[in-house]
């Protein structure tokens, strides 16, 4: 297949061609030229664009799909083709469906099933069987199946010896460790941030102690132990500056941050709409504004969508009873880009590969295509009809977003509206 990009505005801060304006042929899934005209002819698919831009292909780190056993969430076909609608051409899956993802025969079913996709599923491997936080999983089994890192889904560790063995173990293949930063015991019941929306509401607090007590916990064990560590989906003013801290010790330790906790705070939950139920929950203006700080300081590393489509059995009854969870991947770009710029916001979208051990495809005479089309100056407002997903639980229905994405050209097919 011979496609080419005509006048696309290449974003790529590693390449010389950035911020330039050219033409791209690709044959058979290869980049073969770059210039500023080329000509086609009738075996060549020509894509044109209003203010067509192309950046490196991007990666969300923190993405769940409902099969297998959840497929009424979202099944793996589409959950992929949403995620390259949406920009994505990697996709790291949670190990979160039915069952577990704890065994080499998980991870070696969710890949034979992504298998062919122009996005590309790469499995996170439960850290502990069942993510019951009780004994380790089959950590190595999975590695060589496949999986690019270790956690349990929005289950903390509870016992900090399972942690030090765990970074000590992984030390031996380069294993990726996640752990969700949440102390079980001081959150308790909460289900909303500990402040003074959640009381006004009615509603039992999450207290930020819970996020950072946790995190000073690992960091503490990471000092001890070594390994590498990350720490998924911050929401705190004070779990950056621990991270902070720990980075100038030299520690090897990276941490995410989910957008909508860039974005959204509990203010929003006035109206006891369901899909502001998120963990972490969302927290103050101050703690996103320090986050906000952070990203563009390089204090946290990179974002997602922490995307976890949920049906509607799940999120429509009382918020007590309601699951935790927001899509994300359809509004990632749009919301990211009202708070940091378009050349941020690609970087922020492509450095997760590095630590989750995934290539980079340049954008270079010769490298494999694995690109996102976008136009990053549409704004509009998100609606029900932006959702590609199976599930409809959007925290940012009723948004407006900046940055409109036109599809993916990845693995030899090109994917767009």
């Amino acid at each position: 297949m011979n496609i080419l990009l005509k006048s696309a505005k290449i974003i790529a801060p590693n390449s010389e061609y950035h911020q330039q304006i050219k033409d791209i042929l690709i044959k058979d899934g290869i980049i073969s030229k770059i210039d500023n005209s080329i000509a086609t002819d009738k075996d060549t698919k020509v894509i044109s664009y209003d203010n067509l831009h192309v950046s490196e292909g991007w990666f969300d780190s923190s993405v769940s799909l409902g099969e297998p056993g959840h497929e009424e969430r979202e099944t793996i076909e589409n959950g992929l083709k949403t995620a390259g609608l949406s920009g994505f051409t990697g996709i790291a899956v949670n190990p979160n469906a039915y069952p577990i993802a704890d065994t080499n025969a998980d991870i070696g079913f969710l890949k034979a099933k992504a298998s062919g996709n122009a996005t590309n599923l790469y499995p996170i491997g439960a850290l502990t069987i069942k993510s019951e936080s009780v004994d380790l999983a089959e950590l190595f089994d999975m590695k060589n199946a496949g999986a690019v890192a270790f956690g349990d889904y929005q289950q903390p560790i509870s016992n900090p010896n399972l942690l030090k063995i765990a970074l000590q173990y992984t030390q031996n293949f380069d294993g990726l460790v996640l752990s969700f930063p949440q102390e079980n015991k001081i959150a308790g019941k909460g289900i909303v941030n500990e402040e003074a929306n959640g009381t006004k509401l009615g509603l039992k607090g999450i207290p930020a102690l819970a996020e950072e007590l946790q995190i000073a916990r690992d960091l503490f064990i990471l000092e001890y132990s070594g390994g590498k560590l990350h720490i998924p989906t911050i929401s705190t003013a004070k779990s950056v500056s621990l991270i902070k801290d720990a980075k100038a010790k030299g520690l090897d330790v990276t941490c995410s941050v989910a957008i909508h906790n860039l974005i959204l705070t509990d203010d929003a939950l006035i109206e006891f709409d369901t899909n502001y139920k998120v963990l972490p929950p969302l927290r103050t203006q101050k703690d996103t504004e320090v986050l906000i700080k952070a990203l563009k300081e390089g204090i946290i590393d990179f974002v997602t969508s922490d995307h976890n489509p949920l049906d509607t059995e799940l999120k429509k009854v009382e918020f007590d009873h309601a699951a935790y969870g927001t899509i994300g991947l359809e509004s990632a770009f749009g919301a990211l880009q009202t708070v940091v710029s378009t050349e941020k916001a690609i970087e922020l979208l492509t450095s997760g590969k590095l630590r989750f051990g995934i290539p980079s495809e340049k954008i270079k005479v010769g490298s494999n295509a694995n690109l996102t089309l976008f136009n990053p100056d549409e704004t509009y407002t998100f609606e029900n009809n932006h959702i590609l997903s199976t599930s409809k639980n959007s925290a940012f229905l009723g948004e407006n977003l900046k940055g409109k994405v036109y599809g993916i050209l990845a693995n030899n097919q090109l994917l767009v509206k």
